[in-house]
């Protein structure tokens, strides 16, 4: 399916391209109606309100319903991306399962805070591979935007800077690790810039020159500093000069927390490092006015910025970024590594408040209003701009906030979800979608509570209905065109993936109500063997007796030869259901009765009679061939009476099949006809009770003969009551 602002275009179509008017004449309309849970939507024909009466007059009329979503379907990429992800999300999930027999202790461990660490990097390195990979020139059918990815790369890496640090460090001072944030996800000035400056002669004369010194300062760009630092040792101002040398070495050694081993060691140098600064201050201010300027630029003023930069004067800071087209991001970060170098993560939402306050954050770009939510100190409002940004953002950022206890785990009392589940399940929601994707979207669904399993138990019960080809409408007759697609060995491997799903998870009874589902399938598609091994594991011992029955028909509609290649498909499972402690035995008997009854066929079609009748004679001994397939054994065992070259029934045999043939008859008199001749009558056609009743008087004058012929040779010892039977006869 896809979409657009008008119209939803259904795949395959639901009226056949030129068919639009006749299916209109025809009194029908399209109606549809919205899921309450996500963008999909169910379309289906109706009647139009105008023809109720003429459609209700030609009777009820089943509809096909077409099942659609306003989301793309994930593209191939997209489904590898997804894939790989929730490779890391299972593993979240893992460590979480063993926190809980753990205890609460062992969640809050290093150990367990480095493992979460890890996986927060996973994500955001598989991102960083997704946006390299879709910004490529080669890549041309991505579905989202190398751009798309780069925004989730800079959220994550942000969540990860300032809610998942290193063990131990989480109340360190963040401006650094913010800084190189910054840096790798928002570079600032251009490397294009640098080339350009550097391959001048006499940097300084560019207009960029100062603007790009100053902005290298606030970035904490040291090394590119320094170096266009150096080229004002030609500069005609002995000043400039003598300041230039005297500031290069205090970027150089500005102190960072990464480099010392207690914070107490960084406060100490950033303080010494400080009085430097206001060194530096007093000696720039001693520059007369008539010296400050080098009839290009008023170097002063530049370099009086860089220093007040330095000093951390929040004032100049804020300027400095205005003029240069810097947002509050880079106005709150310079914060954290130039005015309060010790500013903490549980400190940074109230500076960030009073940026923002002058230098809002940008509403209409949701990658914006993420970061500013993550520097505010408020996940709740960050997973809201992420839900909108991408499904798969705010699940897994829900997630790992869920884990690190950044969000509340209580469940809403109208919604019954938490807010980790809330989105968890919309992003699964978006992932049902796209049915190849229903291991994956399970695996989420199982992991928000029982609201979830509910869903996943939903989806796992719909998977092999998917499988099944949507038919189109021939919109002038209103029927379904087309056969059914569906191959038993898709459906198979597909119901055995399910199974293992739900072993996986406990869910027995959805297991075996798909069970139930595929041998139907598997039933329709005249798959009995499959069909029977289903109903065998849903232990559905009803379904696996329409499943012999339909078996047992096949004999009466195709013919004994096609009978016996069905029953070998079932004859396997014959030995382990009779094993199979749950079986019960009606439903078992019926089927020994049609292995044993292809059996004999197969040997009157090898011309094997005298094992034959023997197998004839036992399905009636061993009593467990249905009453309603007596008249059908006496039918056959005509054929064997008749033989001319040999009697193949011992007396006993005989006897047994006259003593079934004569309770056939005596129930059929007493008004039983509809059990006893049911299948024979099928069997024989259209006659009904008199054409089977005369075939049962053949069996009879056959059995007459046959005793007639025991009583010549003389064997079977007491011959009274054939004698009496031959005579009524």
């Amino acid at each position: 399916m896809t979409s657009n602002d008008q119209h939803f275009n259904l795949l395959p179509p639901l009226i056949q391209v030129g068919h639009a008017e006749q299916f209109i004449q025809s009194g029908k309309t399209l109606l549809s109606s919205q899921s309450p849970l996500n963008q999909s939507y169910a379309v289906f024909p109706s009647a139009r309100k105008d023809d109720a009466p003429s459609i209700k007059a030609s009777g009820v009329e089943e509809q096909p319903i077409f099942f659609v979503s306003s989301e793309n379907l994930p593209s191939s990429e997209r489904r590898l991306f997804i894939g790989d992800t929730s490779i890391i999300f299972a593993a979240l999930q893992n460590l979480l399962n063993t926190a809980q027999s753990r205890g609460q202790e062992w969640l809050q461990s290093q150990e367990t805070h480095n493992v979460i660490r890890k996986l927060t990097l996973d994500y955001v390195n598989f991102t960083r591979e997704c946006w390299i990979h879709t910004s490529q020139a080669s890549v041309q059918s991505s579905q989202f935007s190398g751009d798309h990815y780069r925004s989730l790369y800079t959220c994550l890496a942000l969540f990860a800077v300032l809610y998942v640090p290193e063990y131990g460090y989480e109340d360190a001072p963040v401006g650094d690790d913010l800084m190189e944030w910054l840096n790798i996800h928002f570079i600032e000035p251009s490397t294009e810039e640098g080339d350009h400056l550097s391959g001048l002669d006499h940097p300084w004369e560019d207009e960029i020159f100062w603007p790009y010194l100053v902005r290298v300062t606030l970035r904490g760009l040291s090394k590119a500093a320094t170096f266009f630092l150096a080229t004002l040792s030609t500069h005609p101002s002995d000043n400039l000069r003598r300041l230039a040398q005297r500031l290069s070495p205090l970027l150089q050694s500005q102190p960072h927390l990464q480099s010392f081993e207690a914070e107490r060691d960084f406060a100490y140098a950033s303080h010494r490092w400080k009085d430097k600064v206001k060194a530096l201050r007093i000696e720039l201010d001693s520059v007369s006015e008539s010296d400050r300027h080098d009839g290009i630029e008023n170097w002063w003023d530049r370099l009086s910025d860089i220093v007040g930069i330095l000093e951390g004067r929040t004032e100049v800071i804020r300027r400095v970024c205005e003029d240069l087209g810097a947002d509050w991001r880079e106005i709150s970060v310079s914060w954290g590594v130039f005015a309060d170098a010790r500013l903490r993560r549980q400190d940074l939402p109230e500076v960030v408040s009073q940026v923002l306050d002058d230098m809002p954050q940008d509403p209409t770009n949701l990658e914006d209003m993420v970061h500013a939510a993550l520097f505010s100190g408020d996940p709740t409002k960050a997973l809201s701009h992420a839900a909108q940004l991408d499904p798969w953002l705010a699940a897994h950022m829900a997630d790992l906030m869920q884990a690190l206890s950044l969000i509340e785990k209580d469940a809403n009392e109208d919604s019954g979800l938490n807010v980790r589940d809330f989105y968890v399940l919309g992003y699964a929601q978006y992932l049902h979608s796209d049915p190849a994707l229903w291991r994956i979207t399970v695996a989420y669904m199982f992991s928000c509570g029982e609201t979830g399993i509910r869903s996943a138990d939903e989806v796992l019960m719909r998977v092999p209905l998917k499988l099944r080809t949507v038919k189109s409408i021939t919109n002038d007759q209103g029927e379904q065109n087309g056969a059914d697609n569906l191959k038993s060995g898709d459906l198979a491997g597909v119901v055995k993936d399910i199974n293992a799903t739900c072993y996986e998870y406990q869910r027995e009874e959805v297991r075996r109500t798909i069970c139930r589902i595929a041998a139907q399938t598997f039933l329709q598609e005249k798959e009995y063997g499959l069909a029977l091994s289903y109903s065998s594991s849903a232990e559905d011992w009803p379904g696996l007796g329409r499943v012999v029955d339909r078996v047992l028909q096949e004999y009466i509609t195709a013919g004994p030869d096609q009978f016996i290649r069905y029953v070998a498909s079932i004859a396997p499972s014959l030995q382990t259901l009779r094993m199979q402690p749950g079986a019960q035995g009606i439903f078992i008997h019926r089927l020994m009765f049609a292995v044993r009854y292809a059996e004999f066929h197969q040997r009157l079609g090898n011309q094997d009679l005298q094992d034959a009748a023997w197998d004839l004679v036992s399905m009636f001994q061993d009593r467990f061939s249905p009453k309603s397939w007596w008249a059908v054994l006496l039918y056959d065992s005509q054929r064997l009476l008749q033989h001319d070259a040999t009697l193949l029934f011992p007396y006993a045999s005989a006897r047994v099949l006259l003593q079934h043939l004569e309770e056939v008859i005596a129930r059929t008199d007493q008004g039983s006809g509809d059990e006893y001749l049911r299948v024979l009558i099928a069997k024989l056609g259209s006659g009904g009770t008199n054409e089977a009743l005369h075939a049962l008087q053949g069996v009879r004058l056959a059995l007459a003969k046959y005793f007639a012929r025991c009583t010549m040779i003389g064997t079977g010892g007491k011959q009274i009551l054939e004698r009496k039977f031959i005579a009524a006869v």
